[in-house]
């Protein structure tokens, strides 16, 4: 995959205000796909949210996103692996240790090639202060590293990088941390290594995660649900540009 990212306008305020509407009712929702922090109190991520809620259906659809998601991975057919908002919620949200996220997809899902990325959509300021993602440049030119399965640190289980690995990676490119304000947009493959600390301020930091995969490159294994690594497999179809927008307006009609 090259490493030269294409560019697209990102969301305008009238498209983030809808989505950033939807966030308290996905998050309150009493179901297994919202994943909890230790303790039970705040949320941690909400799975599969496009199959249960009518706006982020046109997010997992939208072309800004999903298609620099084609010409990076050089397939005009995707799916949707994964698509999940991460909370990283004021004062509770817990860290995610360092891992490849194909890792994961290889170890849990056999996943054959890492011909799959992340499209990261900022839902509110990513900052110094609240646990942003941390990122080791040049990582994902090591190609899939050993992993060690991490079923205890935090409630959700991961396949982790160990220490002596990530302090020789850190060493070789260093450590950076992408901050910006809601819209912003981050796309990444998936054996980049990367990470994110606790949020210990008032701002909680939400990001919407698509994680596309080559149709041709689909997952082998099933153990995991659905939910959380798709079984289906069907190409998405984009909607139209202005979707959200009207999405929007359908909805300010309607309470006129």
């Amino acid at each position: 995959m090259a490493d030269t990212l294409p560019t697209a306008p990102g969301p305008s305020p009238e498209e983030m205000a809808l989505l950033n509407g939807e966030l308290p009712r996905i998050f309150a929702e009493k179901r297994e796909e919202v994943v909890m922090e230790k303790g039970g109190v705040a949320p941690r991520t909400a799975f599969y949210v496009q199959t249960w809620n009518d706006v982020f259906a046109q997010v997992a659809r939208h072309p800004r996103l999903v298609e620099p998601g084609m010409q990076l991975l050089d397939s005009d057919r995707l799916y949707m692996h994964q698509f999940k908002i991460n909370a990283k919620a004021a004062f509770d949200g817990a860290v995610w240790q360092w891992h490849q996220d194909y890792a994961t997809w290889f170890n849990d899902d056999d996943m054959p090639e890492p011909k799959a990325m992340n499209i990261a959509l900022f839902l509110a300021e990513a900052n110094e202060f609240n646990g942003p993602l941390m990122f080791i440049p040049g990582s994902h030119r090591q190609g899939r590293l050993g992993a060690t399965h991490d079923v205890t640190t935090t409630s959700y289980p991961l396949w982790t990088t160990d220490n002596d690995t990530i302090a020789k990676l850190v060493e070789r490119g260093g450590i950076v941390a992408p901050k910006g304000p809601p819209g912003s947009v981050l796309m990444f493959h998936g054996n980049l290594v990367h990470a994110s600390g606790s949020n210990l301020t008032p701002w909680s930091r939400w990001i919407l995660y698509l994680s596309l995969n080559r149709c041709d490159n689909a997952i082998r294994r099933f153990k995991r649900p659905t939910w959380i690594a798709n079984r289906d497999f069907t190409a998405i179809d984009m909607l139209p540009d202005d979707c959200l927008r009207q999405c929007a307006r359908t909805r300010r009609s309607a309470a006129e």
